[in-house]
């Protein structure tokens, strides 16, 4: 199965494709704006490095948040289009599920994101979610995981941190597209500021 993988829900532009395990190409760019502009090109890159056309992927992946409202947003209307254009599956996958498990999903594995406007967490065992995805204030992350795992050691990816798009895509392959919909994962509300 060969899978596109991308993320820009956080600060950088990621895409990767994944044939079963094997990561055929991985690219990925800093930012914190511009991922519009740059996604498509990057997508051609990696199919070109590859040496995939696009008919031959069998799925897409893509991260639905939470993070950057415009990343996020980027991230998934490009992978919708897409996949509707190749007739092919569109898998979402949750950021903070995508960085909990980017290294594997065996045993306690949690991912911490924070914003300028929030954090987020999740906890995950065994690749199942033990706390879903959710919002946190600064520093309480702590006490929630700690009551959660009884002592027990965990795995956390932590601010900073960003997901791997092979990861996501391998990921992705052994997901149902009909329980995993690429829907965007808003866990608050915009923070906007109006011009004066």
């Amino acid at each position: 199965m060969i899978v596109l993988g991308i993320d820009t829900a956080l600060d950088a532009c990621s895409v990767a494709i994944v044939r079963d395990d094997q990561v055929l190409a991985q690219l990925s760019e800093q930012m914190n704006r511009g991922q519009a502009e740059r996604l498509a090109p990057m997508v051609r890159e990696a199919a070109a490095q590859a040496g995939v056309g696009f008919a031959e992927l069998d799925r897409i992946a893509v991260t639905t948040g939470p993070g950057s409202f415009t990343g996020v947003r980027v991230g998934l209307s490009f992978a919708r289009a897409l996949a509707l254009a190749l007739d092919k599956p569109c898998i979402g996958v949750s950021t903070l599920e995508a960085l909990a498990l980017q290294d594997g999903q065996s045993g306690l594995r949690a991912a911490l994101i924070e914003t300028p406007g929030a954090s987020y967490c999740a906890l995950y065992e065994d690749g199942a979610p033990l706390i879903a995805p959710c919002p946190v204030e600064r520093g309480e992350h702590g006490a929630l995981f700690a009551n959660a795992v009884a002592g027990r050691d965990f795995n956390l990816a932590g601010p900073g941190v960003i997901a791997s798009a092979a990861s996501l895509a391998r990921r992705a392959a052994r997901l149902d597209p009909q329980a995993h919909l690429p829907e965007p994962a808003y866990l608050r509300a915009p923070h906007v500021t109006l011009p004066t």
